[in-house]
Formats: C-alpha cells, sequence, structure tokens
C-alpha cells in the first residue's frame, strides 16, 4: 500500500501545487516537492502453477506420506490456501535416507568430480530459466517483496550452484596434499526466511563434495524446495541424489538422529540448535550450524549519512527483518545520532508495505501468524520498558500478516528489543561515544553471526574488525552475500561455515595422502 503523504496535492486550473513541508526526501530543494503516487505494478501469478496436492520427493518420485496426511502452506499476503503438502512421518524419513544412501553407493559417489559438475551446471542453467517462476512462487509462499526473490534470492541460488559445479572437479587443489572424500548422506534442516537460497547453500556443496541429500524444508515454506525436485528430474539427476520430505519439527528430529545419516546440516533459531546438538551429540555425524543473530551496525560521526541510512534500511527492513544477520541494533555516535535519527524517520516515510507481488513494495508480510504474535509482543515490550516507538503513516492491507516498519529510540542494553532476536522490521537505536564504547556494546550479546561498521577511515575499520566478535563484518555496506564468500558465526550464532571454499570443508573427509 502507499505511504501517506503529509499533505494531499491541491490542482488549480490543472496544475498541481507545491507541499510545503514534504520529506526531504522528494528531493526539490528546502523541501518543497510535488508529492505522486506509485500506480500497483503487480506481477503475474500465472508465471508459476500451484499443485493442489504436492507428494514427498523420494528416490526420484512423488510419493504419499506413509499415514497419508497432508498439511496446509497458506499465502501469508492473503491468508488463503495455496496447496495441501504431504506431511512426513519418520518412516518417510527412513525411507528417504535410504533412497540417499543407496544413491550414494551405486552412483553419485563413483561419479567423477567432472561428471558430478555437470550435473550442477544443468541445475544452475535450469534455474535461470525459471527464475521468474521460482520468484513468483518463493514470494507468495513466503511473503517477501518479488523484487526480492526476483533480484536477490534466485540469482544468488543459481549463483552457489555454478560456483560450486566449478569447484567439483577441483577438490584437490581445494585441500593441497590431502585426499578429500565425500562424507556419504547429508541430513539438512532448513528456514523459512530464504527457502530456496538456503536449499542452494546446502545442496550444492554438498553435491559438488560428492554426497547426496535428504532435506527438510520449512513447513510454512515447502513450495520452492517441491520446485526444486522439478528441477532435479528436467536436470536428470540420479533418483536418491536429493530427496526433499516436508514436515513438522519432530520428524526433522527424526531425520537428524537416524543412523544412516553421516552429516547435519542446519539453519535456523538457537533454541532448535541446541537441540540438535544435543541430538548429535555422542554420534560421529559431521555437524554445521547457522544460528540466530542480533547485529550490531555501528555509525561513526566521520560516516556519510546518507549512504548510511540506506546500509541501516537495507540491514533490518530488507525480507521485513526476517533475517538472521539483520542489523537490528544501530549504535549511532552521539555526535551524530540526531540528525542521523531524522534522515533515518525521513526514509522510513517512503518505504511502501504491501502486496509482496507489487513490484513497488519494499516490506512485504510476515511469514506467519506465529511469527507476526512474537513481534508484536516484543514490540509491546519496548515500549512498557520506556523506549520510544516511531512508526511511519502507511495503510496496511486489510487481509494478511504485515507489520509496519518500526524504529526505537531511547533504548537500554537491557531493553528486551535490545537483548532478544525479534526477527521482524524492528530497530532499536542505542548510541556511543568512543570506539572501544562501540566495540563492548555490539560483543555484549550471545550472538555473534554479523555486524556493520560506518565510516571513512579504512583504519578504523580495520581496527573495528579485529575487535568485533562476530562471523561477517560489513564495512559501509550491509547484506551483501556472494557464493565465493563464507557465511557462519561464533557463539549462540553458531559454528561452520556455508559459501566459499571453507563451505566445502563441511561435506568432506580429509585423508592423506
Amino acid at each position: 500500500m502507499a505511504t501517506k503523504t503529509p499533505a494531499d496535492p491541491a490542482t488549480t486550473n490543472g496544475a498541481v501545487s507545491r507541499v510545503e513541508h514534504a520529506p526531504a526526501s522528494w528531493g526539490l530543494g528546502d523541501g518543497a516537492a510535488v508529492p505522486w503516487e506509485y500506480a500497483p505494478a503487480p506481477e503475474s501469478r500465472d508465471i508459476v502453477t500451484i499443485k493442489e496436492r504436492y507428494g514427498l520427493f523420494i528416490g526420484g518420485k512423488d510419493v504419499a506420506a506413509s499415514d497419508g496426511q497432508t498439511f496446509a502452506t497458506v499465502n501469508p499476503a492473503t491468508e488463503e490456501p495455496l496447496a495441501e503438502v504431504a506431511r512426513a512421518t519418520p518412516a518417510d524419513m527412513d525411507r528417504a535416507v535410504r533412497a540417499a544412501r543407496s544413491a550414494f553407493r551405486r552412483t553419485w559417489s563413483r561419479l567423477s568430480g567432472k561428471e558430478r559438475a555437470k550435473y550442477l551446471f544443468r541445475i544452475a542453467r535450469i534455474l535461470q530459466e525459471r527464475s521468474r517462476e521460482f520468484a513468483v512462487l518463493e514470494s507468495m509462499d513466503s511473503g517477501k517483496p518479488i523484487k526480492e526473490s526476483r533480484d536477490v534470492d534466485v540469482p544468488l541460488a543459481a549463483a552457489h550452484f555454478w560456483y560450486y559445479a566449478g569447484w567439483a572437479d577441483k577438490l584437490d587443489y581445494a585441500f593441497p596434499g590431502r585426499i578429500a572424500r565425500p562424507l556419504g548422506v547429508a541430513a539438512q534442516v532448513i528456514p523459512w526466511n530464504f527457502p530456496l537460497l538456503m536449499l542452494a547453500w546446502k545442496i550444492a556443496p554438498a553435491l559438488a563434495a560428492g554426497n547426496t541429500v535428504v532435506l527438510k524444508p520449512a513447513s510454512t515454506t515447502p513450495l520452492s524446495a517441491l520446485l526444486f525436485a522439478d528441477v532435479c528430474r528436467q536436470a536428470d539427476l540420479p533418483p536418491g541424489v536429493v530427496n526433499i520430505v516436508p514436515g513438522p519439527g519432530e520428524v526433522g528430529m527424526a531425520l537428524i538422529s537416524h543412523p544412516g545419516v553421516d552429516k547435519v546440516a542446519f539453519t535456523g533459531s538457537t533454541e532448535i540448535g541446541r537441540k540438535i546438538f544435543q541430538g548429535v551429540a555422542g554420534s560421529d555425524k559431521a555437524l554445521t550450524l547457522e544460528l540466530g543473530g542480533k547485529a550490531a551496525n555501528i555509525v561513526f560521526d566521520d560516516a556519510p549519512l546518507d549512504q548510511a541510512v540506506e546500509g541501516i534500511v537495507n540491514g533490518i527492513y530488507f525480507n521485513q527483518g526476517e533475517v538472521c544477520c539483520a542489523g537490528s541494533r544501530l549504535l549511532a555516535q552521539e555526535s551524530i545520532v540526531d540528525p542521523l535519527i531524522e534522515k533515518l524517520k525521513d526514509r522510513l516515510s517512503t518505504i511502501r508495505v504491501g502486496d509482496p507481488l507489487d513490484k513497488n513494495t519494499d516490506v512485504g508480510a510476515i511469514n506467519s501468524r506465529a511469527q507476526l504474535e512474537k513481534i508484536t509482543e516484543l514490540v509491546a515490550a519496548g515500549r512498557a520498558e520506556g523506549a520510544e516507538m516511531y512508526q511511519p503513516a502507511c495503510d496496511l492491507p486489510d487481509r494478511g500478516y504485515f507489520f509496519r516498519p518500526t524504529l526505537f529510540t531511547n533504548v537500554a542494553q537491557s531493553h528486551r528489543i535490545a537483548r532478544e532476536e525479534i526477527f521482524g522490521p524492528v530497530l532499536s537505536v542505542l548510541t556511543f561515544r568512543t570506539p572501544e564504547e562501540a566495540v563492548e556494546k555490539a560483543n555484549n550479546t550471545p550472538y555473534g553471526l554479523s555486524a556493520g561498521i560506518w565510516t571513512d577511515k579504512g583504519s578504523r575499520i580495520l581496527h573495528m574488525v579485529k575487535r568485533m566478535k562476530a562471523g561477517v563484518v560489513w564495512a559501509n555496506t550491509f547484506n551483501r552475500f556472494d557464493p565465493t564468500s563464507p557465511f557462519g558465526g561464533y557463539k549462540e550464532s553458531g559454528f561452520g561455515r556455508e559459501g566459499g571454499m571453507h563451505g566445502l570443508h563441511a561435506y568432506v573427509r580429509l585423508e592423506d595422502r
């Protein structure tokens, strides 16, 4: 929906009058500008065909759940059911692991790296050819704006398959002096915030290294993973190399604890990560965890403020703030906090909240009612604890799970909104005086996934990076990803890396020559 303008334009003899107190972002000198509205630009839903019912993808075939049960996946922007999806059981997980083990022994581990690369290249090409289809489906199933799924999620997913296809026949170069052997069957559990991208992050390196996969997508966003099953068929991937089994959390634990699994990879909440860690303890399974975060975005007094504002907005309002590495804590140097907040509020007035399939939309729908309730509860706690809340004036759709972009000032480090991962479009502002204080406040969290630094001084960037306890630190940017660059965290944000050459380490066993 369009953001409300401060005043309605008046017309005289067909001319549009100027609005005297328009936001500076309208950009015509001294705050005066001619207001205008976006026309709706909806992407066509006809680009993708959503089946009424989906089965499990096991051994290269669509099969029903062993007990015949299904669950509905819902469009969070309309609250309308999209499809019925087979609900896997522990017996189905056993069937999927057996299919993956058979494919590993009979075909995939016996192929040369060059042959495996051909399949990965083929998958990457198909993702690019069907990119519009995947983008529309991803937005309908998850609620994210189409311009994000179209310009970020799908291209990055394809890029990961391109990248790891290049490594498939070069493992000897990746680990000089060592022999890289595949682990076997990889159990992969992915979250609902980036369904297709998280699938690519995990499946691409696993296949490149010679492993087979059983993947469980999140229950609220299974459709892009099930469409990827069609890509596997189109690419003539040997049956059983990739298996996709949607279901509730308990069957995910059944998959992780299955004795036929050699490797476990999980992206999700820290709470579930702890349970998985406990479930794997005592076994010889390899494990990587990419968990929650409470990233600090640090702005110094010499930073270019307009550039920093764009980075702050991208850091927290991208994907409705449903990002594990979201810059949910803004640490601003005291001398520039007032002009920074003024610019930030002005920028928030231009953010468009509404239909995810409208190409003008900046902030789409929250993924589920449960997540919306969590965000609402934490925002209420922020107000109760004394923080000052600002939300831009904007109309929200009558249906769907939507939340206004929110900015909190006068936040203390003891506030829940400064400590807990909200996973929504909510930014908390704190202040600092010296670099040392900034480091102390930024590191004062059990998480350690990401951080951002904004300053004109390269020496200050290097000084800060050495002291930040975060797996990824962006300098004068935020939320930038590349398949060649490793990503992962420390402390309660997990361990292990995904992406880059480091992402291969998690899927191989190294032996001496």
